[in-house]
């Protein structure tokens, strides 16, 4: 084995995070590492990766045992990581990035920015990049974003990769490319650490698994010798099966009406993002949106909540009333909730309380704070969606992703909708949380609160809609009921050009 852990162990006020775990990683293999949010898989690759150096038990490398007291001494001995959140700086170029704390310089100590420019496009060749090194990263979509950050690991010639969910913005074509770089690395004898929760990837990818619950180990082994069910008691302790939405009957009463919706480019005045969006949504309905990436999705339901006003056109009715929505406080007072794609950098405010989150939005227009009633707000949701958190005055910086997202729910509840918009509502979370998600869905429907659910996951879609709309290339392509609909279907229907 390359790297081995013996007994590691790290807590923090009120959370034990990891208990005595032991693991081992072997070169030339995919090493999967399983668990719910909060296992304590990301406080593992923090220690490995020296941002955590407090902590007990042993770390061996090519058997000796070392201790990192930086990230930067982790990287100097071979151990680079690709983070679930992107940790790239915006305004610098994509070669800058890459190059960011070990610039090379000519002889006279000046930037080498052509050597550089020439590696980057050399690196960006190897994950099926095409963009110039000069490119600013804020320029660049998220799943582009997302495969600078692995060439970035993949300049470094690092012997251990660490991959914290690197799929979890990228598309079904970036996907095959990203396995097909990591079977690269395997022939040439990298270790590979590989974190996902979409079991049909890691059976497709990953050659052993380890399985965390609560900061335990709970079971390693190979791959070919267990199954999904079998992997998810371990990560759960018990069985989990997704029920498929029970379709509703009688839905009839229209709640939301949108016509002619356009919206405008942000900088290119003769483009469309979206183009002649109509479609209505019925009382207790989970609608779906299904499209590819770049498909107008996330600005539908930005467009319909306010954040677009200048740019955008559309004839809107809630329940049968016409009504213009300019801005989000509009939108919350016609009882609209909108879930957003990216929790970190738009559900939520990391550096404040998990009470202070919950009730923000019923905040609009008050001067006054009453911190016992956002306590007892706080608490109620707390226990209504199962949020681990010894607190309601836990930093919402220290939950896991599972819980973060169950937070920016309660935020959302708190305001009491009638309309709910999800924005990939489970991306990044484990599949007990998203089977609570999944759950609680189905309940918010069934007491009457209409849902338009966008998802990049088909078996998602199918699981909880009722109706689904597919959209290509800014407009809507298809329309389906869900029950008489299949994957190949929904595929076809989101190709541009269909």
């Amino acid at each position: 084995m390359l790297l081995e852990t013996q007994n590691i162990s790290k807590s923090f006020p009120g959370v034990q995070a990891l208990d005595g775990v032991n693991i081992r990683l072997y070169p030339a293999k995919v090493n999967a590492l399983l668990g719910e949010n909060g296992a304590g898989k990301s406080t593992l690759l923090k220690i490995l990766t020296g941002v955590y150096t407090r902590y007990e038990g042993t770390i061996l490398l090519d058997g000796e045992p070392v201790r990192f007291g930086s990230v930067r001494e982790a990287r100097q001995a071979g151990i680079a990581i690709i983070h679930q959140e992107l940790n790239l700086v915006p305004q610098l170029t994509v070669a800058e990035n890459l190059f960011l704390g070990q610039e090379l310089r000519t002889p006279l100590g000046l930037l080498d920015t052509a050597l550089m420019n020439r590696k980057t496009q050399e690196v960006l060749a190897r994950v099926n990049l095409t963009v110039p090194p000069q490119t600013r990263v804020q320029r660049l979509k998220v799943g582009e974003q997302q495969l600078v950050e692995i060439a970035k690991v993949l300049l470094s010639d690092a012997a251990v990769i660490l991959m914290d969910e690197p799929t979890s913005a990228l598309s079904d074509a970036e996907i095959d490319n990203l396995h097909r770089i990591i079977r690269g690395l395997k022939q040439e004898g990298r270790t590979i650490v590989y974190i996902s929760h979409k079991m049909d990837e890691l059976f497709r990818i990953a050659d052993t698994y380890t399985v965390l619950r609560d900061g335990v180990m709970q079971g390693e082994g190979a791959m070919a010798d267990t199954t999904e069910q079998a992997l998810i008691r371990l990560m759960v302790g018990r069985e989990v099966r997704i029920e498929t939405k029970a379709i509703g009957a009688g839905k009839e009463e229209e709640v939301l009406s949108v016509s002619g919706l356009d919206l405008q480019h942000a900088y290119l005045s003769q483009r469309k993002v979206l183009q002649g969006i109509s479609f209505g949504l019925k009382k207790g309905e989970i609608l779906g949106i299904f499209g590819l990436m770049g498909a107008g999705r996330s600005e539908l339901l930005e467009t319909l909540f306010g954040l677009h006003p200048g740019r955008s056109r559309f004839d809107l009715e809630i329940e049968g009333k016409p009504c213009k929505i300019r801005t989000p406080l509009a939108a919350i007072r016609q009882g609209l909730a909108f879930v957003t794609e990216d929790r970190k950098g738009e559900g939520l405010i990391l550096g404040a309380d998990i009470s202070a989150n919950i009730s923000l939005p019923t905040l609009a227009g008050k001067t006054i704070l009453r911190k016992s009633r956002e306590g007892s707000l706080a608490r109620s949701y707390i226990s209504q969606l199962a949020i681990k958190t010894p607190s309601e005055g836990q930093l919402c910086r220290n939950l896991s992703g599972g819980n973060q997202q169950k937070v920016v729910l309660a935020k959302w509840l708190s305001t009491q909708p009638r309309i709910l918009f999800m924005d990939e509502p489970t991306r990044g979370i484990d599949i007990k949380a998203k089977h609570d998600f999944y759950e609680l869905m189905k309940q918010l429907a069934a007491g009457g609160m209409s849902i338009i659910l966008v998802s990049s996951e088909i078996p998602e879609i199918l699981t909880l809609s009722d109706r689904i709309l597919v959209m290509s290339e800014g407009r809507i392509t298809a329309s389906f009921q869900a029950s008489d609909v299949d994957e190949d279907r929904l595929l076809k229907a989101a190709l541009p050009g269909a």
